[in-house]
């Protein structure tokens, strides 16, 4: 899977979450990575609701929202959201601008919480700077709480 999210914004993320820690570049990269293929997911989940409506456009809803925030309030951008979305589902969908906003949301969501427990991760190895191993052990202590 090609990255498609430009991993600037994720770095902001990262940043505001990880307090006065550092953040190294494989930490943003891991965790784009992440956000990227949960996203591609979800966009796959919602085209199968979409299909069972009888729909071949992607809205909202089908990510579990029923309003998008502003997308002036959102960190992560709209265009490779898009990409996101259309990286694992059928060509004849589309992805409505609501429905891209609403998988920002969501995506900007988990990288937030994500990264919180990065650095808290961080600091209970006695590091004072976030690393992609901290994104990774998130993912395998998640994997239990499931």
């Amino acid at each position: 899977m090609s990255v498609e999210l430009p991993f600037a914004p994720v770095d902001s993320i990262i940043r505001r979450n990880a307090g006065g820690l550092r953040v190294s570049a494989e930490a943003t990269e891991e965790l784009t990575r992440r956000i990227q293929s949960s996203g591609a997911q979800l966009a796959v989940d919602a085209a199968e609701r979409a299909r069972a409506d009888g729909r071949k456009t992607l809205m909202a809803p089908d990510f579990g929202v029923n309003t998008a925030p502003e997308k002036d309030t959102l960190e992560l951008p709209i265009a490779p959201v898009d990409r996101i979305a259309r990286l694992d589902i059928d060509d004849r969908y589309r992805v409505a601008m609501d429905a891209r906003i609403a998988l920002a949301s969501i995506l900007e969501a988990e990288a937030d919480d994500i990264a919180a427990a990065a650095a808290l991760l961080a600091e209970h190895a006695g590091r004072r700077t976030v690393k992609a191993e901290d994104v990774e052990t998130y993912f395998e202590l998640h994997q239990y709480v499931e």
